[in-house]
Formats: C-alpha cells, sequence, structure tokens
C-alpha cells in the first residue's frame, strides 16, 4: 500500500493521518517540553552536585519508582484507555475511570506500605549501601503519588485536551528544578532531586484531580468492570516488568559490578541518549489515542505497517546523527568526568525508538485482545540483554549495558514482526528490510573505523540520509505537496 493510497484513497483516510499527526505534534511538543527540561539541566545538576556517585543515587532512586509503579498501576492505565473507547456511553467511560482508579489506589498504598517496611534491604541492594534508607521513604512516596497521577490524569489525554497536556508538561518539570537546585547549592546532595519530584507530582495530581473529578466517583465502582480491566491489564504487568529490565536492569547491574558513581556516569550518559524520548514522547502522546480509535477500519494492519514503517526510518536516520556528534557534545557540556558516558548514549538514543516500533507492531496484539504474546516475545528480548550484561559489563564497563540494552530490544522488535507477519497482522516491505540492513552496517563502521572522527561521520551519516531519501521519494514527493497544498488552502 503506497503513501498515496494512505493519504489519499478516502477522505477517512485523510482525517486518520490528520488525527496521527496532530495528536503527534501537539503531544510531543508537550512531551518535549516536559523531557527538555531535565535533559537541559543534567549539565547544571552534574556540575554542583560533588562527584557521580551522588547523581547515581537520584538515578537509582528513579529506577526503583519505575520498578514498583509496575506492581502498583498492575497495568490498569493501558486497560482503561482501550476500555475507554469501547463505547461511546459517557456513564460506561466514568464507570471505567473510577474503577481503575480506586483499584490504583489500594494498590498503590499497599506497594507504598511494603517500600517502608524493606526499606533497609532496598537501599542495600540498589544503593550498594544501608544507610540509604531514608531515600527509599521518598522514593516509595514518589510511587505512590506517580502510579495514581498516571490514572487520574488519563482523562486528560482520552478527551484530547491537547492544551491542558501542554500547560501541565510545562509546570511539572519547571517546579521540579524550581526546588530542587537550592537544594542542591545548600548541599542536599541526596535527597534534592527525589524531593523536588515529589512535590511536583503531587502539585500535578491535585491540578488533574480538580479538572478531572468528573470521571471519579466512589459510587461508580463496579466489580464487573474490574474483572474486565483485569482481564486487560494484569497480562500487561509482566511486559511493564520487562520494559524495566531493559530499561533499568542494567543501572542495578552496573552499581553491583561496578559501582554507584560509574552508574552516575551511565545515567548521565543516557541522558543525551534520552533525547530520543522526545520522539517517543510525541509517538506515544498521538499514537495511543489514534491507535484505539481507529483500532475498527477496515485497513487497519496496512495502515499499522505503515506508521511502523515510517517511524522506523525516522529512527535509524535521526540516530546516525548522534553517533556522530556525541562526543564533541559531552566534551562541550560536561566537566572532564563525565566525557567518557558520550560512548553510551548512542546506543541509548536507538533502544527508546527500537522500544517505539515494538509497541506500534504489539499494538495489533491489543487490537485483538491477546495481550500474551507480547509477554514472551519481551522475555526473549529481555533475557538476551541479561546475558549480554553479564557477559560485556565486566569486559566494556558501560559501554557494554548500553550494547545489551539496544541489542535485547532488536531482538524483541525481529521476533514480533516474524510472529506478526505469519500471523497476517503485519506487511513488512523489502525496502523497509534495506533500510534495516544499512543502518546495521553503518553502526559498526562507526564504532569499528569512526569512532572519534566526528567530520567523518558526520559526512557518512549526510550521506545515509540522502540514500534514505532515494528509497523514500515518492513518499517525501507525496508530503510536500500535501503540506504545501494544505499551506495555499487547496
Amino acid at each position: 500500500m503506497s503513501l498515496d493510497r494512505f493519504l489519499r484513497s478516502s477522505k477517512n483516510n485523510m482525517n486518520k493521518f490528520h488525527l496521527f499527526l496532530t495528536n503527534f505534534i501537539i503531544y510531543g511538543f508537550g512531551g518535549i517540553i516536559s523531557k527538555i527540561v531535565p535533559l537541559i539541566m543534567v549539565p547544571v545538576v552534574t556540575r554542583i552536585m560533588p562527584n557521580s556517585d551522588y547523581y547515581g543515587l537520584s538515578d537509582m532512586s528513579n529506577t526503583i519508582v519505575s520498578f514498583c509503579s509496575a506492581f502498583a498501576i498492575m497495568g490498569m492505565y493501558d486497560a482503561m484507555y482501550r476500555m475507554f473507547f469501547e463505547k461511546e456511553d459517557e456513564d460506561y467511560k466514568k464507570k471505567v475511570c473510577s474503577t481503575a482508579f480506586l483499584f490504583t489506589i489500594g494498590t498503590s498504598f499497599i506497594v507504598f506500605l511494603v517500600m517502608v517496611a524493606l526499606k533497609k534491604y532496598i537501599s542495600a541492594f540498589f544503593f550498594d549501601n544501608g544507610k540509604y534508607a531514608y531515600l527509599v521513604y521518598l522514593t516509595a512516596i514518589a510511587t505512590l503519588v506517580g502510579a495514581t497521577n498516571s490514572i487520574i490524569s488519563a482523562p486528560t489525554r482520552m478527551e484530547n485536551k491537547r492544551k491542558v497536556f501542554l500547560v501541565t508538561n510545562t509546570l511539572s518539570p519547571v517546579l521540579s528544578y524550581s526546588i530542587s537546585i537550592p537544594l542542591l547549592f545548600h548541599g542536599y546532595y541526596v535527597i534534592a532531586l527525589p524531593l523536588a519530584g515529589c512535590i511536583s507530582g503531587v502539585a500535578m495530581e491535585i491540578s488533574f484531580g480538580i479538572m478531572n473529578h468528573k470521571w471519579f466517583s466512589i459510587s461508580l465502582f463496579d466489580k464487573s468492570t474490574l474483572w474486565t480491566l483485569l482481564k486487560i491489564g494484569v497480562p500487561l504487568l509482566p511486559n511493564f516488568l520487562i520494559y524495566w529490565v531493559f530499561n533499568s536492569c542494567d543501572r542495578v547491574m552496573i552499581t553491583r559490578i561496578l559501582g554507584i558513581g560509574e552508574s552516575g556516569i551511565y545515567s548521565v550518559g543516557a541522558k543525551l541518549g534520552m533525547a530520543s524520548q522526545l520522539i517517543y514522547t510525541a509517538f506515544a502522546g498521538g499514537w495511543q489515542y489514534f491507535a484505539f480509535s481507529t483500532m475498527k477500519e477496515g485497513n487497519q494492519v496496512e495502515s499499522n505497517s505503515k506508521v511502523f514503517e515510517y517511524l522506523g526510518v525516522i529512527s535509524f536516520v535521526s540516530s546516525m546523527f548522534v553517533f556522530s556528534w556525541a562526543e564533541p557534545i559531552y566534551k562541550l557540556l560536561f566537566t572532564e568526568e563525565y566525557h567518557r558516558a558520550f560512548i553510551v548514549s548512542p546506543y541509548l538514543f536507538l533502544a527508546p525508538l527500537l522500544q517505539m516500533l515494538f509497541q506500534v507492531e504489539a499494538n495489533q496484539f491489543l487490537v485483538i485482545k491477546k495481550t500474551w504474546p507480547n509477554f514472551f516475545i519481551l522475555s526473549a528480548g529481555a533475557i538476551a540483554n541479561l546475558f549480554i550484561n553479564l557477559v560485556f559489563i565486566p569486559v566494556m564497563g558501560i559501554e557494554g549495558a548500553a550494547i545489551a540494552t539496544l541489542a535485547g530490544y532488536a531482538i524483541s522488535d525481529v521476533i514480533c514482526t516474524i510472529v506478526l507477519v505469519k500471523m497476517k497482522l503485519m506487511v513488512v516491505s523489502k525496502r523497509f528490510l534495506i533500510v534495516v540492513m544499512s543502518s546495521i552496517v553503518s553502526i559498526l563502521l562507526w564504532r569499528i573505523a569512526m569512532l572519534h572522527n566526528t567530520l567523518l561521520m558526520t559526512l557518512f551519516s549526510v550521506c545515509f540520509v540522502l540514500f534514505m531519501g532515494s528509497l523514500y521519494r515518492y513518499e517525501l514527493q507525496k508530503i510536500y505537496k500535501l503540506v504545501r497544498g494544505e499551506k495555499n488552502g487547496t
């Protein structure tokens, strides 16, 4: 199916493309604001902190939050999103939201109490030192707030309230760093970032609670609705835990094998890599609304496959320039202690984009209400990730951990693609296979021959982009004509 058919074959397809594009841009811009502020502040924070150990502690606190939040949410966010679009009845939608929220409040408090009870063990394992047990209190609060906040803020996205999303995503990080920076200057290096995150989270939750209160009511809790939510959400829990293995377990392993300081350096390297979260967040904000609101269309498989292919090309093209410029960027922005962190950033830039591609694919399972294949496919990638970490970290240090993360996602993507193609739920073009193979060869050339040659790698990346443009010249021409036509009002 050509892009011409995808965009122009019918008014319905055009509306679908416009729906996806506008949500991609609007939610992406809001997401960019929430991600770019922490990204900009990383050089500032690392210069205030005496050494990488403190940054490692703050990052490890976030790692614990992401792990425990999976148990607190229990897949309710995605299940609620899926069921919200099942019917047009507003009372039904309120029942779904209320049931999901009340259930999440209960699970979040249980997780909070368990974390507090096990604070010494958590501190010893994750922080490699039992003396930071007091930091677990803040981490537990952050988990409680974050889990319930995800549910209470969901109606804002489900109602497609873009302006509200933009404002809240601007205020949240600004408030957080307005609190943390003064604390850092006063020497509270351990608690500054976690405490600021808790306060900002509470403020956002109160705000969303006021704005979205009509969707939540204790009287609307429904056991049968809960059972349906659990049937969709609980099978997703292992998937979230596997995502944690992909995104966070490497930090734990680095801490255990190399020390908390190396984990801090790795975390700083991951921050430039997290610039890809600007693309990923844009995708997530627009994709989830688009995917579920158009899931009953007749050509859904073809549309989903095209989204996968085009996002894949964007991912590989943008990554090439990160491979080119990572080293000079780190030398420009950070002190000498963090210069070597550049080596992990290109891998960790591409890894979330591969995660994005997996979610586009895996959406096909969610549409047919079969979420269990995700678990087995992600498990294969996660097991590979852990094995590569164990082998590569002692030999290659933090670079080995970054390679393991990227390789794990790549393996999951390949397996998922093969399964969906066999199920006739996805179509992969030969042209995209050329894109993938070209990207793999380019990354190997960078590591072997152009690691420290920014100019040569930049020229190579330009050639790579031109090659991609030649492969997709027809689509680019159509997009150009479409944009030009809309600009001229035709």
